[in-house]
């Protein structure tokens, strides 16, 4: 019997899980990638709770991505004079383990090399579904057919686009924005390391703006809400000129940052989003990780994104070549461990809208009672425990 072919849009974290399931257990895979190469850097992503960790652990990649880890990382939420109002814990920050995207993806894309075959710097151009499969065009190379697509390929994902319909009807923008830059800003005489080890990242706050600078989620990061996206998400000077426009006159050290940010070779930007979706698959095509269930900042998204590639895997080898039987099935189990991407708002929450808002938000940091409670509260969203073993290889 001919392996059923799978094409996999997307090479960060999703795909390549997908890769390794799918590829040791009797699919022939390939992944398109519209990168040149994996993407390197990006800010920190973690893991938390059980289920995160016997996913990693399954995966064969626990130690690796162990060895990689960040430090953890308090959050010192100042004011303009740099005096502490409230610590962020790195555990709640961090989970039981925190490493950098693009260190995490290259320990995926090296460990499934021999998995899939990898295909850099092109893209799905269109697909065509049929009854026994899926004619896919692509940007550069010439058009192929597989039996399935799984669009691993993020909140502005090109598969659910083509297979499902136009983005604003299954993304939300939540009028909040963030961006990330690599470029360091001096911290004065702050600590940033404690005799411990741990890491010390410092956090700014005003209405509808929260800068954060040191930290190993990224070096510099900016959550802020603007009334309407005024920016060309392809144009990266037209995403800085929004970013200063957004934080112009906030003070602290906000006029240094953007002017790393201006220069920095590591730059992004964004909405926060939500998706917005009951059902992950249609017709030939599904869904993983930020394609189906994004919550930009929410905590969640890498191990939902492991989580849902595990679980989508181990369905088709279970259904034998039924794919309309393992996708329902993918689509039901998937229900509860994605609520939390459907539910909050992390803007609000980093970037209050007002001063009492702020002093509550930093309150709760300070009442271990709260503390405790919302870090029980992330430990139970991250674990399932009615997730199978499926058995793979």
């Amino acid at each position: 019997m001919t392996a059923p072919r799978i094409l996999i849009s997307g090479a960060s974290i999703a795909g390549p899980a997908l890769a390794r399931w799918l590829g040791r257990n009797g699919f022939d895979v390939t992944v398109v990638e519209k990168s040149s190469a994996v993407r390197p850097g990006g800010q920190a992503v973690d893991f938390k709770g059980r289920t995160h960790l016997e996913l990693l652990t399954r995966m064969g990649i626990l130690d690796d991505v162990r060895a990689q880890q960040t430090a953890k990382t308090d959050w010192r939420l100042v004011d303009a004079d740099d005096r502490v109002r409230a610590v962020v814990p790195g555990e709640f920050i961090g989970g039981d383990i925190e490493i950098l995207r693009g260190d995490l993806a290259g320990i995926l894309h090296r460990s499934t090399g021999g998995d899939a075959e990898y295909v850099f710097g092109d893209e799905i151009v269109s697909m065509t579904e049929q009854s026994d499969g899926v004619e896919v065009a692509f940007a550069s190379r010439a058009a192929q057919r597989f039996d399935l697509v799984l669009g691993a390929d993020g909140v502005h994902s090109a598969v659910r686009r083509l297979a499902f319909g136009p983005e604003e009807e299954f993304v939300d923008a939540r009028g909040h924005y963030y961006a990330v830059a690599s470029g360091r800003v001096p911290l004065g005489g702050l600590e940033t390391v404690l005799p411990n080890g741990r890491a010390v990242a410092y956090g700014f706050t005003t209405p509808n703006r929260l800068l954060l600078l040191g930290g190993q989620k990224a070096p510099a990061l900016f959550v802020f809400r603007a009334p309407r996206a005024d920016y060309d998400r392809r144009d990266l000077e037209s995403q800085r000129a929004f970013l200063e426009a957004a934080f112009e006159g906030q003070g602290w050290r906000t006029a240094a940052a953007l002017e790393a940010a201006r220069t920095a070779p590591d730059f992004y930007l964004d909405a926060l989003t939500r998706t917005r979706m009951s059902a992950f698959t249609r017709g030939r095509a599904a869904l993983v990780g930020d394609a189906g269930y994004a919550n930009t900042l929410g905590g969640f998204g890498t191990g939902l994104a492991l989580l849902g590639a595990y679980v989508l895997a181990g369905e088709l080898v279970a259904a034998r070549g039924d794919h309309e039987a393992a996708f329902s099935a993918y689509d039901r189990r998937m229900r509860k461990p994605t609520r939390i991407a459907r539910t909050g708002n992390a803007g609000s929450f980093l970037a209050p809208p007002s001063v009492s808002r702020i002093r509550m938000r930093d309150w709760t940091f300070r009442n271990p009672l709260m503390l405790r409670t919302m870090m029980w509260m992330t430990d139970a969203f991250a674990t399932d425990d009615s997730i199978p073993d499926y058995r793979l290889v």
